[in-house]
């Protein structure tokens, strides 16, 4: 895939302008140069129509602590006016100020900033169920033009995916979650509750794609650009059964699809080396509904040998397996105050 305008907008500008003028002031600087943060352009998904509004020449340039502000000053005095066409100093839609917009800080506190984590220390689960997929990849996913001094290549190497028992425990919440409301698909429409047996499918289907991403170790950005990632995932042999059941005319048809996909989802679990035992789903009770048998679960929860993983709560899972709340997930200390909360 060729690199987003956005990104390789951002690799000119450090290669052209920050670069020089950091070797001719500071040649010896520790640093790292990326395209970090917030951004379609961050993640490579940017078009025309991501111009509209935060886009250009953005950088974010790693420093020491005690650097940090003459390096700010320093471009704030050297850069010029424009380069590519491009205004150099831009107010945002979080920071009206016109400014260059190379967010210059540490390691930690750009980290800390996404995360809501401090990374100079060691992580308990807890610590990662608060982490929200777009948050991580605000972190790991945009192009890195310089890391000298490695701690940021460090930071994202952690960051590359949860711990072992914590992704079993994940999963399990996933099949979890499927398992408590299937049924419903089903008994609402059962009832000519039409519009809520479509709505529990959509729920499904999405803590169905949830499951996609943590099967192939992936994080999910936020839902503008899910659909356009989990398409591009191993996972997504279940696509064509997951759009049938969102479009399906009848709870009969959704239900079908739905079983379809999750046995889909089950196989590759399998595939991917975690206990994937079978099927995915079972008569519920005597009626013409299904669920998903508690031998998934228990398959997952067994091989997890962590003992604070196996003292986690069953089913709640990562801050985004309960909370789709947008002024809740973009907020770090939030999500941590909830995600722990949450997990007593």
């Amino acid at each position: 895939m060729p690199p987003s305008p956005g990104a390789e907008l951002a690799r000119r500008y450090h290669h052209d302008v920050v670069a020089p003028l950091l070797r001719a002031a500071l040649p010896a600087l520790p640093h790292a140069a990326a395209r970090l943060g917030s951004g379609s352009d961050v993640l490579g998904l940017d078009d025309t129509t991501s111009t509209d509004h935060d886009f250009g020449l953005r950088l974010t340039l790693l420093v020491d602590p005690e650097q940090v502000g003459e390096v700010d000053a320093l471009l704030e005095r050297e850069l010029p006016r424009d380069f590519a066409g491009h205004p150099v100093r831009f107010a945002t839609t979080w920071d009206p100020h016109v400014r260059h917009r190379v967010e210059v800080a540490t390691v930690e506190e750009f980290a800390a900033s996404r995360l809501g984590l401090d990374v100079t220390r060691h992580w308990e689960p807890e610590d990662w169920l608060a982490l929200s997929g777009q948050a991580v990849l605000e972190v790991l996913a945009g192009p890195v033009f310089t890391d000298t001094d490695h701690r940021l290549g460090a930071l994202r190497e952690r960051l590359r995916w949860y711990p072992h028992d914590l992704w079993r425990h994940l999963v399990a919440c996933c099949w979890r979650q499927l398992g408590q409301e299937l049924p419903f698909v089903g008994r609402t429409g059962q009832r000519g509750d039409d519009l809520g047996s479509r709505v529990i499918t959509a729920r499904l289907v999405e803590v169905a794609v949830h499951l996609g991403f943590l099967l192939d170790r992936t994080w999910p950005p936020y839902p503008k650009w899910r659909g356009t990632l989990f398409a591009t995932l191993p996972s997504a042999v279940a696509l064509p059964a997951l759009q049938a059941a969102l479009t399906a005319g009848d709870w009969r048809a959704r239900q079908e699809h739905l079983c379809a996909a999750l046995e889909v989802l089950l196989r590759h679990q399998g595939d991917v080396g975690l206990p994937a035992a079978g099927p995915a789903s079972e008569p519920f009770h005597a009626r013409p509904f299904r669920s998903v048998p508690q031998a998934v679960l228990d398959a997952l929860t067994a091989a997890i040998t962590d003992e604070r993983v196996r003292a986690l709560p069953a089913g709640i899972g990562s801050i985004e397996q309960w909370t789709a709340n947008v002024d809740v997930l973009v907020h770090g200390r939030r999500r941590h105050r909830a995600a722990r909360a949450v997990q007593r």
